[in-house]
Order: C-alpha cells, then structure tokens, then sequence
C-alpha cells in the first residue's frame, strides 16, 4: 500500500543559486519574507544575471523555457474529462450540488521513488520571464525578480491545491501555474489596487467584480478555482460566481421553450434569454454591499446534472456562503461581454439568433456594468468547444451523476455554435460590453488551454 504524507506548505525543496541556498523545508511564507539577506541577494543576483551573462540553465528548464516561449507543447486531452488535462490524475472534485464546481479535495503526496530534479531560482526566473503574459500582465524582469519569493510561495500554494508534488511537475503543469494562473493571479492583485485606491480612508469599499469570459470548456473554471485559492491564502475574501448560477429553473426553461417553438436555440440553456436577470441584479447588488465583518450571504448555484443533463437551479440549502467584507467578486462565464449586433448580421449567422440578439439588450445591465475588469480568454477555433464539452460530460458520468451522453452534447454544443460566431469576433476587437481597455486583460489559449503569444 503506497505511503502517504501531509504536503506541507513549503515542503521538500532547496533551491541553489550562487552558492546561496534557499530552503524551503517546512518555511512559512513569513519566514520567507524576512529573510531578506538571503533575498536580497538572490534579486540582485537575479537581474544581473539577467542583463548580462546569465548561466546556463539546467536542459530541463533550459528545453521548458524555449518550448514554452516559441512553441507551447499542446496537452493532450485526458480520459478523465476532468477539464484540466495538464493534470494526471483526479485532483480535483465535483460538487454535488453545482454539476461541475470545484472543490479542493484532501491534501496529500505519495512519496518519491526516484531522486528529485532540483532546480535553481535563476532557472526559475528565467521560466517565469519566457512566459507569454509577462508583458500583457505588465511585469517586468525587474518586477519578477522584486518578487521572486511570492512566485516561489505560489508555485507551492498551487502544486498543495491541486496535489501534485512540486518536485515531480511536468513541463505543461510548470508551464500552467508560472505561465498563467500566477501572471494572472498579479494583473487581478493590480487591478484590485487600482480599485481600493479610488476610495478615501473610512469609506466603505465595495469588492472589485472580475469578469471572465471564455467559451465552454477552455478551462474559465478552473483557473477562477485557482485565483480564489490564491486570494483566500493571502487573507483576502472572495467571491465566485457562474452566469450559469443564474440559469433559469427546469420550469422556467420549460416555459421558455413553449413560448418560442420551434427555436433550437432556446430549446434548452444557454443563449441569451434563458437566463433569470432580476435573480442576477438582487444577486450582484446584495455582494457589492458584503463590505463589513459580520455580513453574510449565500450564493446561487445552479445543477447541470439534474433533469438528465437538462440542468436546475440547486437547492438553496445546498448554496456555499460568504461572508463580508469582500475584496473581489469573481465572475465567469460563456457570453459574458456579448453585444447586440445589427439584425441583419445575427440573422447571416442563423435566423434564430434574432430573439436571441434581441434578448441580449437587457444583459448589459443586468450582468456588464456591475463588471470593472475584463479577462477574455480567446480561441482560435470554436470547434475545440465541442471536445472540452464532451471532456466535462464524461467526467460527470464518471461520478456516477447523470450527464448528457455523446451525441447529446453535440447537439447541446451546436445550439451554442451560432453565437461564438456571431459575437466572439465582435468581443475579440472590441472588448467586451462596457469595457475599459486599461482594465482588460486578452488572452489567447491554443487547443490544449496553454496562453499563447499572440498577435
């Protein structure tokens, strides 16, 4: 039977850079910051290396850095349909109440059985500064070597969440929380600076609401599971919604059916129209008031499993709870952004986008101007959504909960395919709905979810 242990929040690792040695063998991040001597050094240490003859990195690294540069390798896509093929096995879980949230499950790594490859912070450096939001997020080599112990605090924090041993990571999964999650996990950090500094002292502020838009599948949820991890070890409260929470009950989409016949659009979930706004104006409002200790609320969720994979609201009872006062409000989903086009272009796309366009009218209100930063998470091709679906169904089924079989999501993808037409070009030159461009960060995915440079 293999052996298990606690994964300690900075266990097993020494790091060797020029002689200094910095070991994180059970070190609190607080130790960590106070060892500024050793720091310091590795800093300036750091950004002369980077300025002039920087060593060679080790082949691991030195491979791990240009591939990822220049030519992400894709990952492939798992069996599990766990919707994170860059991870290896079933890190994380399905909330019985939500279809497909996450949930962080229980803390633990097998041991070792073979030597680690130990690398050193310059190496480190050198992987976090190759990565394709460097710029987007505005870092710097400076500003990464300023903060070269937070990324080392993360990277820990992130390989605990998501039980991997932060020894053993392969490329893709090095490539996943130093190229994205974390750079990411900085722009929202600014972006909250941003906001807390237009209010004065003893004004109340309330929580900045990110919005992330991104098509099905691309790994929106997953990558909002990992921010508000990271939020909540560094001791701020957050908050994460879905437009799915604020889908329609079974009856309600029942109703919506009745009333437009023969519109495969609007047959089931989804497009505009097949959502409860009020429900989604009492719900943002009553968080942006969450800015004292002792308020609380609970947020909505919605069941995708329920109905055969048709989807209902979740019972309240059921609902995760938060408590005041909020620094940020995360919030995603499919269309978030989308704007109401001429109806003569809607209707090029598919003459039943027209109630659908129309619909779209009201959503600015309801769900755009609560938002004051914008992550668009981009595609190259929205076929890709078909198979990332079928990825999140499988995964369902394989939890013994009812989930749509194949042929099913195909034809539940393909009532989502006309609107990725119409709006998502409009979205990628344009923001989204209400955006302003110092707050919108644009990131472009390839098949296998990994950022890419770019145009």
């Amino acid at each position: 039977m293999a052996a298990f242990t606690a994964l300690t929040p900075c266990q097993a690792t020494t790091l060797h850079y020029n002689n200094i040695k910095i070991c994180r063998y059970h070190i609190p991040y607080q130790n960590v910051c106070n060892n500024n001597k050793t720091i310091h050094k590795t800093k300036s240490s750091l950004l002369s290396n980077h300025h002039s003859h920087r060593p060679k990195p080790s082949p691991a690294f030195f491979s791990l850095s240009t591939q990822s540069k220049y030519n992400m390798p894709p990952t492939h896509f798992s069996n599990s349909g766990s919707g994170s093929s860059w991870l290896q096995d079933h890190s994380m879980h399905h909330d019985a109440s939500s279809g497909f949230e996450l949930r962080e499950g229980p803390i633990y790594s097998v041991f070792p059985t073979k030597p680690a490859q130990v690398s050193s912070v310059q190496d480190l450096y050198e992987f976090i500064c190759s990565g394709p939001l460097v710029d987007k997020v505005g870092l710097t080599p400076e500003r990464v070597a300023e903060s070269i112990d937070k990324w080392l605090f993360y990277g820990s924090k992130l390989c605990r969440l998501f039980q991997l041993n932060e020894l053993y990571l392969t490329i893709p999964q090095k490539a996943r929380f130093y190229h994205y999650y974390i750079p990411v996990f900085i722009w929202c950090e600014d972006q909250i600076s941003q906001h807390t500094s237009k209010f004065k002292d003893g004004e109340e502020i309330p929580p900045l609401v990110i919005g992330f838009s991104a098509p099905q599948g691309c790994g929106k949820t997953t990558l909002v599971f990992a921010l508000d991890y990271l939020f909540r070890i560094t001791g701020r409260k957050s908050a994460t919604l879905s437009i799915d929470d604020f889908y329609l009950t079974a009856e309600g989409q029942a109703k919506l059916r009745e009333e437009n016949p023969g519109n495969a659009l609007l047959e089931l979930r989804g497009n505009a129209g097949s959502h409860d706004l009020p429900f989604s104006v009492e719900t943002l409002t009553a968080l942006s008031k969450l800015t004292k200790e002792g308020m609380k609320m609970k947020l909505p969720r919605y069941d995708k499993s329920a109905y055969s994979g048709r989807g209902d609201r979740a019972d309240p009872s059921t609902w995760p709870e938060v408590q005041g006062p909020l620094t940020v409000v995360l919030y995603e989903g499919w269309m978030l952004g989308f704007k109401p086009l001429p109806t003569e272009v809607v209707k090029a796309v598919d003459p039943q986008l027209e109630i659908v366009n129309k619909n779209l009218e009201a959503y600015y209100d309801a769900w755009d101007k609560f938002i004051k930063a914008w992550i668009v998470i981009q595609i190259q091709d929205p076929s890709c959504v078909y198979q990332w679906r079928l990825q999140a169904e499988i995964a369902m089924r394989e939890a013994g909960k009812p989930g749509m079989s194949d042929e099913e999501v195909k034809d539940f993808v393909s009532r989502y395919l006309p609107a990725y037409k119409a709006y998502l070009p409009t979205l990628y030159s344009e923001g989204p709905n209400g955006s302003d461009p110092k707050h919108l960060l644009m990131i472009e995915i390839d098949e296998g979810r990994n950022p890419i440079l770019g145009l």
